[in-house]
């Protein structure tokens, strides 16, 4: 199983200071994040896009994943691209991150170039209504 998968991490979202709804302290992973279930890492995943529009004004998917997966450690261009046709929307483009169906979207991308595997679209939507309930 992929090690953001079986960390219930489909984001493969790194231990840092920051504190998620869900989350396992301490994780077991030396470097990634682990959630009680898929849903809450899905969560994680829409608030941490939404901090990025909303805090550091990141707006376009291109922005969001330059600072998702830096050029140091993936293949940024790539990434980027894959998303953007994933989600339908240019790569410069503004998104809203509180639009349900293009943030399902964009979430299912991440998982399926972090994991290598399709998402599980019921613990995406399950990850959705934990984020715009909170």
């Amino acid at each position: 199983m992929p090690r953001g998968l079986d960390n219930c991490n489909p984001g493969n979202i790194r231990r840092s200071a920051v504190r998620y709804k869900g989350e396992v302290v301490p994780s077991r992973d030396p470097a990634f994040k682990q959630f009680r279930s898929p849903a809450w890492g899905y969560r994680a995943i829409f608030v941490l896009l939404d901090t990025y529009r909303t805090r550091y004004g990141l707006k376009s998917i291109a922005q969001m994943i330059a600072r998702w997966a830096p050029p140091s450690e993936n293949r940024t261009q790539t990434y980027i691209r894959f998303v953007s046709e994933a989600v339908g929307v240019d790569a410069h483009a503004p998104i809203d991150t509180r639009d349900r169906e293009t943030m399902l979207r964009f979430a299912a991308a991440i998982s399926r170039i972090e994991n290598g595997l399709p998402a599980d679209m019921e613990q995406a939507e399950a990850g959705w209504r934990l984020f715009a309930g909170a």
